[in-house]
């Protein structure tokens, strides 16, 4: 009897779930938007990656802040795309323990990533307005490198005991989440053993990566209107405020869903399941629609060079 409890928690099966009461035209209607916005979303941003790999010109502090974003959203949407258009296009709504433990992990990690990188966007809005003569020699080719890396090794490192902890965990039942993804809040609630130190664990990230990330971006525009008011020109100062539009965009997008859920989940319970399911896409699927479209209507620059390629 121990050995067949034992292998029921080794080999938990989770179900993943469609959008409640929609299940009858789910995959007619509701998975064409889905692939819709995929296709776009994949689409923008390795146009936006190929044009500023292949154009010299755009070998900038800038761009390649806005190329490590592209790259973070693609990896975030290969990690979602399987399992939420296998749901709504094939209906296939097994996932094994360790795909959903890999699924979260990699939403978790590019997530912190997507998080750092807007912070260095930020820390490159500042330096290009407060000390425009030394940006270049300040955020150079190789710093940039470091950067990302930095990035990368933080995500990965942050998240990686996340999966391993769930894995330690008894899954004695088959499971049903109320998403077509793995999410970490909702997995750790399935487990017939203690979560105390997930719980613990989940709070000091989200403070560490999120929170953290959050207030510096918020000092950093401090300190770019600290710069700001002080330019004497009109003209000056609103180019100056216009080369952050772009990025202020892009920190709505993603810290907005992101907190509402993060709260929603940890202090109230009574919301609808719907409005969950609806934040939880958002999140996911509408910052890496998005960016690519706000950066290549702001960016001037950016955007003759993509007309110069499609034209030709």
């Amino acid at each position: 009897m121990s050995a067949v409890n034992d292998t029921k928690f080794k080999f938990a099966v989770f179900l993943l779930t469609g959008i409640p009461g929609q299940e009858d035209v789910q995959n007619l209607w509701i998975s064409l938007p889905f692939c819709l916005m995929y296709v776009i979303s994949i689409v923008g941003n390795s146009v936006i990656l190929f044009i500023i790999k292949t154009d010299p010109s755009l070998h900038q502090p800038m761009y390649i802040f806005l190329s490590m974003l592209g790259i973070t959203d693609l990896g975030l949407l290969i990690a979602t795309m399987p399992t939420i258009l296998g749901v709504y296009l094939f209906n296939s709504r097994e996932i094994s323990s360790d795909a959903c433990f890999a699924q979260l992990f990699f939403i978790q990690s590019f997530q912190c990533i997507e998080s750092s990188v807007l912070l260095l966007m930020a820390f490159d809005r500042f330096i290009a307005i407060h000390d425009p003569l030394r940006y270049s020699s300040i955020l150079t080719l190789p710093r940039i490198a470091k950067m990302g890396l930095v990035c990368v090794l933080r995500g990965v490192a942050v998240m990686l005991p996340l999966p391993l902890l769930l894995k330690q965990f008894r899954y004695c039942r088959v499971n049903v989440l109320s998403h077509s993804y793995c999410m970490h809040q909702e997995v750790m609630k399935m487990a017939c053993s203690d979560i105390s130190v997930n719980n613990i664990y989940g709070l000091f990230i989200t403070v560490i990566t999120v929170v953290l990330d959050l207030l510096l971006i918020l000092l950093s525009y401090v300190m770019i209107l600290k710069t700001v008011l002080s330019i004497a020109s009109h003209t000056e100062f609103l180019r100056a405020l216009n080369t952050c539009v772009s990025h202020l965009c892009a920190v709505l997008l993603f810290y907005m869903p992101e907190f509402s859920l993060t709260l929603i989940h940890r202090y109230w319970n009574g919301f609808s399941p719907l409005l969950l399911i609806v934040l939880g896409y958002i999140n996911l699927l509408v910052p890496p629609l998005i960016n690519p479209i706000v950066y290549n209507m702001k960016s001037k620059h950016l955007r003759s060079r993509i007309i110069r390629v499609f034209v030709k």
